[in-house]
């Protein structure tokens, strides 16, 4: 009993499926964010003095930071005073820059965040939503925000890859 199948067309039952795919990746194109660290600015590591820190500020120039995301944060321990990123940032938008406060890797999740609460959920209103895993896209704060955007409106959620994923939500059935 020859159990050969040459005459059956091969059926890829992923894309025939009625599956959405929802790959961040390719969805939005995260901005490249320059990291301004101010520690550098520091006396002795530890004291912002503001005359040195205002004639620093004067140095920094549209070249390097116009049209730029500045991703602004400080990697000391030191407390910095209130008006120290009021300063930075006044200067840094006086050049063109937009500004964000954190570390580069910390904006971007949060520019990842914000663009998901931007998201219309009706675009996936009853589907079988599959969030594409391994796309790099904002960790878990992008993620707990997309199941908080999309949940109320999909049939069911799943995540990772359309042939392994694993189930995250399905609507419960109604009688």
């Amino acid at each position: 009993m020859s159990m050969e199948r040459d005459d059956q067309p091969i059926i890829n039952r992923v894309e025939a499926s009625d599956l959405v795919t929802l790959d961040l990746a390719k969805r939005w194109e995260v901005p490249a964010f320059i990291e301004v660290d101010l520690a550098g600015h520091l006396w002795e590591g530890w004291v912002l003095r503001e005359r040195e820190f205002r004639e620093a500020l004067r140095l920094w120039d549209a070249a390097t930071y116009g049209g730029k995301h500045v991703a602004l944060f400080c990697s000391s321990d030191a407390i910095l005073p209130d008006w120290a990123w009021m300063l930075t940032t006044s200067r840094l938008v006086a050049l063109g820059a937009t500004v964000q406060m954190g570390t580069a890797e910390e904006v971007k999740n949060q520019w990842i965040v914000d663009q998901i609460r931007h998201l219309n959920p009706e675009e996936f209103r009853d589907a079988k939503l599959v969030i594409k895993g391994c796309s790099g896209m904002g960790g878990a704060q992008a993620l707990g925000a997309l199941v908080q955007q999309l949940q109320p409106v999909t049939a069911s959620m799943l995540y990772g890859e359309p042939c392994s994923t694993v189930p995250i939500w399905k609507r419960p059935a109604t009688r």
